[in-house]
Order: C-alpha cells, then structure tokens, then sequence
C-alpha cells in the first residue's frame, strides 16, 4: 500500500499524462482507470491550489499512433499536446501479436520495431513535455548486457540512446542484469523484483508447502540467476543451491557455446519441495533439464518461478 500521507502532500511534478503503445493498451488502461479512481479519492493538500490543475481527470491517456507505410517504415505522431506534462510512455517490446502491412505481406512486430516505435514518439515530443519517463516491464534486450567477444553492447546503448534523447526514468521488472543501469548513471532506472507476486501465489496455490531449511529450498537455474535465488532464499528463510552450465567453448552453435551439462552445487535436496526461480523462459529445454535432474537427485516437487516466459 502507498504511504498516503506523504502524497497527500506531494505536489505533482507537472500534469500526467500516459500514452500506453500498441502493444501495451491494456497495461495502459488498466493503470489509467486505477489512476483515475485513487486521485479522486485521494485527499490532497494542494487540491484547490492552481497548480494542481489537471491533477484529477477522468482520462490520463494521450493519444497517439504509430501508422506504417506500405514500404514497412513507420512514423510518430501525436494527436494531443504533451507540452508541460510528466509524460509517461508504456511499451511491451516482447508482444509479438501486433501486425502491419509490407509490400503486400503481412508482418509481426519484433522487440526492435516496438523500440523504434518507442524513439518515434519520443520524437515527436519534440522537447515539449517536461518530463519523460518510459514504463518497459521486459527491459528491452536485457540479455544483451555484456560482451562475450566481439559484440554490441544492445542493452547499455539502448538506454543510453533513450536518456540522449530526453527520458529521464526507465521503470522495468526483474531486469536481466540491473547493473546495465550504469550506462546512465545519472538516470532514473526503477527495478522491480516479483518476489512477493511469487510468494502469495506459492503459498495460495499450495496448501501443503513447508517453508523451512528441512523441507524446501530455492534453486538457481544457472549463475546468472543466482542473486536472485540468494534474495529469494533470503526471504523466506531457507537454503539456496545452483546449477552451473558446463559449455563446449571450442565451438559455437546459434550464436552460443552449446551446453554440455547441468553440474549441480548445494545440499542434499532428497524429500525436499524445490523452487527454481528465474528472470525468464526462453526456449525452455534448460529449464525442463534442471527440473529433470532435480527429481532424478530426489526432489519432492519442483515449482518453476519466473517473470517472463
């Protein structure tokens, strides 16, 4: 729960406005009706003052497109004026269902064109807003946050590109590696953990679940995921175990070093319930690997926690 006396005597920024992209409507509405119905209700100090004009209404979303052109570029436009407004812009680059016309075919919309969408309007703001600040639940290509050799940097420069271009804050959910955060060090970059979406639904769905050091423990995937099972452990008072990927570096197969295999590190997990956590699902073949060889070393039951799958 917000701490309601604090924004009862906040002053707002400026007038909010949202534009919630294509492929993240029903995010924006959703927000937009909850907004709507907490000002109201709020007792704000400032609510007579002029400045607080705007501060309620019965709509917060701006209106804005994206058209594309039959030679499948694309441009911004917006269709209200964001002049002196704390902007907020939402966008699902992972949502693959929006579709556009190209030469007479029919195309679906990748993470890059939702990226270039997003730049589009930021555009076309044109300096005008007061504030920008842009509401990306998956962090767009936050697996690309480091160099394995000769490599772009996808993650640091997109975020870069994005402040260059006027965003002051970037909200996101259980980035791959929040660290990329320090490509724009002098940014807003709110991350937010799921931990406790994944503890209500565990403990409301599962009736029977022992949270203890004898009977349950929590289970990174793979390295990369490991401070989040140390938190996630933490949190609910139990022990943490990991895989390690063992690769095959002297070759390279889509793009990557194939695994060879899951080396387990941690205590016996014989008769114990296991929770494996983690940021994503990709392909899911390591995930059902994992969850194979935890049931072949004795688990009870495997449950299988992550945010994007």
């Amino acid at each position: 729960m917000p701490e309601l006396k604090k924004i009862e005597k906040a002053m707002p920024v400026a007038p909010l406005k949202i534009i919630a992209m294509k492929s993240a409507q029903t995010l924006g509405d959703n927000i937009n009706r909850y907004l709507v119905e907490f000002r109201k209700d709020t007792k704000n100090a400032y609510k007579s003052d002029k400045a607080f004009e705007s501060y309620t209404c019965d709509n917060y979303l701006l209106d804005a497109i994206t058209p594309r052109f039959n030679s499948g570029e694309a441009k911004g436009e917006l269709l209200e004026s964001v002049r002196g407004t704390d902007l907020y812009i939402i966008v699902d680059v992972t949502n693959h269902s929006i579709e556009y016309e190209m030469h007479g075919y029919t195309n679906y919309m990748s993470p890059d064109d939702h990226y270039q969408d997003l730049k589009r309007l930021i555009a076309a703001c044109n300096g005008k807003a007061h504030r920008i600040n842009v509401i990306m639940p998956f962090l767009y290509e936050g697996r690309q946050h480091k160099r394995s050799g000769r490599e772009s940097l996808d993650c640091a420069y997109a975020l870069k590109e994005l402040a260059d271009m006027g965003v002051e804050n970037f909200i996101t959910f259980d980035a791959h590696d929040p660290r990329v955060q320090n490509s724009t060090p002098l940014h807003g970059f709110d991350n937010f953990s799921p931990s406790y979406q994944f503890t209500k639904v565990l403990l409301n769905q599962v009736r029977d679940l022992i949270i203890d050091k004898d009977h349950t423990i929590v289970i990174s995937p793979d390295e990369g995921a490991l401070d989040r099972a140390v938190y996630f452990s933490t949190v609910l008072g139990v022990n943490t175990g990991m895989f390690y990927k063992r690769r095959d570096y002297t070759k390279i197969v889509n793009g990557k070093n194939p695994i060879v295999a899951h080396e387990f590190l941690g205590e016996k997990i014989d008769g114990m319930d296991v929770i494996i956590i983690d940021d994503m699902i990709s392909s899911g073949s390591s995930m059902i690997d994992t969850a194979r060889q935890l049931k072949s070393m004795g688990a009870k039951r495997v449950f299988i926690c992550t945010t994007f799958g």
